[in-house]
């Protein structure tokens, strides 16, 4: 079995490729247009999608009509065939068009009517604006993005640097005003995003050299593009991969670097599923095995000294499978079945000396940083917490504290499952 689509740590588009792609961007279509309120639906999925989550799969089905959903799959954030070695090994391929195809056969094992690939990807840029390819969108009631490199939906889908949608985009958006449903994994998620979407980076270096504009070859340089991705979700900033990549502090600086109060931190094999998507009444429910991080930096303050990067008072949020939050109230719900956790372990809290799951570190536990909140949630033994990561020079301390406002629910009595408020700082040493 060839490798499930869109899972590495970071694809790197090379500069210079990324400079030829936006220069050979079509020019045919230049509406920035958004329509009317929305009345479709997200499904954003923290990534490494597994081919048996019926219950991901099933809830993106559902949203594009049951039995006769119409699924058009979007691949383009992957290499095309002209780039991929082992395009000729339907083992071993992992460009748009096998990709695209891998997707579509598990959209219709699941029970989609029918499902497609979407001819388009950066040496196809110009089905962007095929009438041909409209049609083709205009006949789906549903779409998925896959992962990959989310500049590459950029370059194929929003002219590159002018930003501005496509035909193929326009229509999509059209679709999404009128009830379809968007879904997308990885960079398929990420792209969902509006202003200053995430194209890069590491947490280390991110908490030790802050965040730049604009996509670098460099993978852990960590990076944004200011103008965004789709903008289809307006009430916080998209990171994916969070736990299993340690990507919390990068996600903290860069909202705190471009003044956003809000993070949803996607974990992996699990979705986020959103209602009136970029309207101010978005409400979102969590779905699948493991969680979403809201980072709410609402009462955060972040300042740098000679020592480096401080992060104070920012809340920790872990919501997980069937959780609601209200984005214009801030009010987690968690759902019916859990009750409030009483701690009753004594024991310390483990130590932790890689929160953020380093790429240095050959012996580091992904979901460290989940890890060290569950157990300080789960023990009366003390109301604070301290992790380190693992790189020095400075090396950061993770402050977690049950302060005012906290709490963790359980689903069995004994374990903490979803977190509500616990307060995070970050400092150097």
């Amino acid at each position: 079995m060839r490798a499930h689509p869109g899972t590495a740590r970071r694809t790197v588009l090379a500069g210079s490729l990324a400079l030829a792609l936006l220069a050979t961007a079509p020019t045919a279509h230049a509406s920035s247009e958004r329509p009317q309120t929305p009345r479709g639906s997200l499904v954003l999925v923290g990534g490494g999608l597994k081919d048996d989550n019926r219950q991901v799969y099933g809830e993106i089905i559902k949203r594009a009509g049951g039995p006769s959903a119409r699924i058009g799959v979007i691949t383009a954030a992957s290499v095309p065939e002209s780039q991929d070695p082992h395009a000729g090994d339907p083992d071993l391929c992992s460009n748009s068009a096998c990709n695209g195809a891998y997707y579509a056969t598990l959209f219709e094992r699941h029970g989609a009517a029918d499902a497609q690939w979407i001819p388009l990807d950066v040496d196809h840029v110009a089905n962007a604006d095929s009438d041909a390819v409209v049609a083709q969108i205009n006949s789906m009631s549903g779409f998925f993005f896959g992962g990959g490199d989310q500049y590459r939906y950029l370059t194929t889908l929003l002219h590159g640097d002018r930003h501005t949608d496509s035909k193929v985009l326009a229509a999509i958006r059209n679709k999404l005003a009128h009830g379809a449903v968007v879904a997308g994994s990885s960079a398929g998620a990420q792209i969902a995003s509006g202003a200053d979407m995430v194209s890069g980076g590491e947490s280390y270096e991110g908490l030790r050299d802050g965040s730049a504009p604009g996509y670098y070859e460099d993978p852990a340089r960590l990076a944004y593009i200011p103008e965004g991705g789709f903008g289809f979700l307006r009430s916080g900033l998209v990171d994916t991969h969070t736990g299993a990549y340690g990507r919390e502090g990068r996600a903290l600086r860069l909202a705190a670097d471009t003044g956003h109060d809000r993070v949803y931190a996607l974990d992996e094999n699990t979705a986020l599923v959103v209602e009136d998507p970029g309207t101010r009444r978005e409400h979102l429910t969590v779905l699948g095995p493991n969680g979403v991080a809201v980072l709410d930096l609402r009462d955060a303050r972040a300042h740098t000294s000679a020592a480096g990067w401080t992060l104070r008072g920012a809340r920790y949020t872990y919501l997980t499978d069937h959780d609601r939050y209200d984005a214009r109230t801030w009010a987690p719900r968690p759902a019916p079945g859990k009750r409030p956790l009483t701690p009753t372990g004594t024991a310390p809290v483990p130590a932790n000396t890689d929160v953020f799951y380093s790429a240095a570190n050959p012996d580091g536990t992904p979901y460290a940083f989940r890890t060290t909140a569950r157990a300080l949630a789960s023990t009366r033994a003390q109301d604070t917490a301290t992790a380190t990561t693992f790189e020095s020079g400075p090396r950061f301390t993770v402050t977690f504290s049950k302060a005012g406002g906290f709490s963790a629910w359980t689903g069995d009595g004994t374990n903490a499952q979803t977190l509500i408020g616990m307060r995070v700082g970050i400092a150097p040493r």
